[in-house]
């Protein structure tokens, strides 16, 4: 699984703000390695980030030094501010892992200070979204295209489709819903196209 051009600037973005911040790159190890252990479970992220906050809040009592305290404050900060509950736990674990190389590059070559870049993705998105990116990056979508899609759901004149068994879009068809039936495959047409170039509205023309 490799990273998008987005998950790439966020691992930089991070790498940078920790080693700014003289953050121990043995510190994001070891979360690194708490995360593996409990990759498979279903709520894996929201495990890992509220980790992160009882590190925090434990450290003290744990008898952390300071310095090891402020490693833990400024790692949960800045991975709270990259990753949500919903995010995907396996592609943290991948950006963590590149964040950990990238420190040790940082720290050696020097970090362009006060040029971390923003990245344009603020926030690693779930799952479900990066399969949604994966298909939009793989096809070129265009207005006026016509490609099949799935009827999901038919409620009064609403219409749910399901396009490449990823991307999810309901339309009014107050002139096809009458006639269409949940389960078949139809055709739409590409009517509008979001700034990225993932669908934003069809139309069926079956």
């Amino acid at each position: 699984m490799s990273l998008t051009d987005g998950q790439w600037e966020i691992a930089h973005a991070i790498a940078q703000t920790l080693v700014q911040e003289d953050t121990d790159v043995n510190e994001v190890g070891k979360i690194l390695a708490y995360l593996r252990t409990i990759i498979d479970k279903s709520d894996a992220t929201s495990r890992f980030l509220t980790y992160l906050k009882t590190l925090v809040k434990d450290g003290k009592q744990i008898g952390h030094s300071g310095k090891t305290l402020g490693y833990y404050r400024n790692i949960e900060i800045t991975c709270s501010q990259y990753f949500k509950n919903n995010s995907d736990a396996h592609t943290i674990l991948q950006i963590l892992g590149w964040v950990s190389r990238l420190m040790r590059y940082y720290k050696d070559a020097g970090v362009p200070v006060g040029e971390i870049i923003t990245p344009a993705a603020s926030v690693v998105e779930s799952a479900r979204q990066s399969e949604i990116a994966k298909v939009t990056e793989s096809q070129e979508f265009k207005e006026g295209d016509v490609i099949e899609a799935k009827v999901t759901k038919i409620s009064g004149n609403k219409v749910s489709y399901e396009i490449l068994g990823v991307i999810k879009l309901t339309e009014k068809e107050p002139k096809k819903a009458a006639l269409l039936q949940e389960g078949q495959t139809v055709k739409v047409k590409i009517a509008a196209l979001k700034e990225d170039g993932s669908i934003k509205s069809i139309k069926c023309v079956d």
